[in-house]
């Protein structure tokens, strides 16, 4: 699938273009680590960038599909699956249309993913997300917090927003305050020390 906003598919790819994305640290954030006990062992990447989550956790033992709307970080992603010995299914799509694969998932993470959303395109994500997951299915989601002060980057999202945008056909397991950690020295891209302020949110499907 396609960009389903050329403007945000512009912005992304250029900072692809740059020799790392202000998110591309190389590694899973630090709340998915904490929470790998709970992921299931088939999992859905959504927004993968250039796999780090998803390799991660296939290095685990999971089955690990990766989506993402741009080829350039599919493109390092594939290499760096090859490059650890690792099967990891990496497909362009846009994720407002996860509703429409065939293949079932015990687990979505997303890091980074849901904060880039208007609120249109929220709600056809979280429709997607509804039509594709089975009950008890869960959905691991680390998003910028609008306690993070400033308004460059990421858009902020509200913990009402939050449990407003998965109040139909899911449940708001737990929802904690985290960080998001980013690329140090990238102009633009400078938050609170010790990452931006974020929620880490398990919503499980019901």
């Amino acid at each position: 699938m396609g960009d389903p906003d050329p403007a945000a598919g512009r912005r992304f790819a250029a900072y692809y273009a740059t020799p790392r994305a202000p998110w591309d640290i190389g590694r899973p954030q630090a709340a998915f680590v904490a929470a790998a006990s709970a992921i299931g062992a088939r999992v859905l990447d959504a927004g993968c960038g250039t796999g780090d989550l998803a390799i991660w956790l296939a290095e685990g033992g999971r089955a690990v599909t990766g989506i993402d709307f741009l080829e350039e970080p599919l493109a390092r992603a594939r290499a760096k699956a090859v490059a650890r010995g690792l099967a990891v299914n990496f497909q362009r799509m846009d994720a407002t249309a996860v509703g429409t694969i065939p293949e079932r998932f015990d687990a979505v993470t997303d890091c980074g993913l849901f904060h880039t959303f208007d609120d249109a395109g929220r709600a056809a994500y979280v429709a997607a997300l509804r039509a594709l997951l089975e009950p008890g299915a869960g959905l691991f989601l680390l998003c910028f917090s609008d306690a993070e002060p400033g308004g460059h980057g990421p858009r902020r999202v509200g913990e009402s927003e939050l449990r407003a945008a998965f109040s139909a056909g899911f449940r708001v397991e737990s929802l904690e305050p985290a960080r998001f950690e980013s690329v140090p020295g990238i102009a633009g891209a400078e938050f609170t020390p010790g990452g931006a302020r974020a929620w880490f949110a398990v919503v499980r499907r019901v």
